[in-house]
């Protein structure tokens, strides 16, 4: 019924008790999951999950804000991209949140790692075909920027994909979807405080709706402040249903409907 779009099970706060996190999302009738790799050293684990399971898949990249880890280049993400059960290229993206606390006081300027990292999955998707994971914090303007120097965007013949865990402004978010790419939105949007992202939610298209945990982080109210579970994707539904007027039901099907638009891969 629920597909959780983005979630890091081999993270330890998970992967301890696989049994027990499958039970619960079976209960919560959370029927799939995409687990998402975040270095290169990672994505042996994720993708032993995927070929493990038969509802879970996998992608292959590097995230972000990740540093003295191993840099894939082109090739070794398009042949990762090649194995079975890998369906996308990321997350990666652009991170410049609290630069001066986090990364030892340096400029965007002086973040340019990132953003040739960035451009190494882009091309790698669109040499495979797979579709992006993109993660954007505090660096929206350059993120949509090097998607469309890549050659990204509505009518182009990029590889599309998600801004996942949206927190960005409702510009930002309509230039995301002029572009053709989806919106995810997680535990952070039943968050009272997000006003913002709860008119980003309202807006998104039906057809371009994700949803996901992110977790073991951002865990949706009721549980926020604890370790976030794929189980807890249905409390992210029925905050949406209601922002967005509608039935719990009809954001499970329609949002798992997009899953598989987005990520044809999944159903070969």
């Amino acid at each position: 019924m629920f597909t959780d779009s983005h979630c890091h099970l081999t993270f330890p706060e998970l992967s301890a008790d696989m049994p027990g996190l499958r039970a619960a999302m079976a209960q919560a009738q959370v029927t799939r999951a995409l687990c998402v790799s975040t270095t290169m050293e990672e994505f042996p684990q994720v993708h032993a999950l995927a070929k493990a399971y038969d509802n879970f898949w996998a992608t292959v990249g590097v995230h972000p804000d990740n540093e003295d880890v191993l840099e894939p280049t082109e090739d070794d993400l398009v042949d990762a991209a090649a194995l079975e059960r890998v369906v996308a290229i990321g997350e990666t993206g652009l991170d410049y949140y609290q630069m001066e606390e986090r990364k030892g006081g340096r400029s965007i300027t002086d973040m340019e790692w990132q953003r040739e990292r960035f451009r190494t999955h882009i091309r790698a998707a669109q040499r495979t075909r797979l579709p992006l994971v993109i993660h954007t914090r505090a660096a929206s303007e350059d993120t949509l920027a090097i998607l469309r120097e890549e050659g990204e965007g509505a009518g182009a013949s990029g590889a599309g994909g998600v801004f996942h865990c949206f927190t960005e402004t409702r510009e930002v978010a309509k230039a995301a979807l002029d572009m053709g790419f989806y919106i995810s939105l997680s535990g952070i949007v039943t968050f009272k405080s997000a006003k913002e992202l709860h008119e980003v939610a309202r807006m998104v298209p039906d057809d371009r709706l994700l949803i996901e945990t992110d977790s073991p982080y951002l865990a949706p109210v009721p549980f926020r402040g604890k370790t976030n579970s794929p189980a807890y994707v249905p409390y992210v539904a029925a905050h949406l249903a209601q922002l967005r007027g509608t039935s719990v039901d009809h954001i499970a099907a329609q949002t798992s409907a997009n899953f598989t638009s987005l990520f044809p891969k999944v159903v070969s």
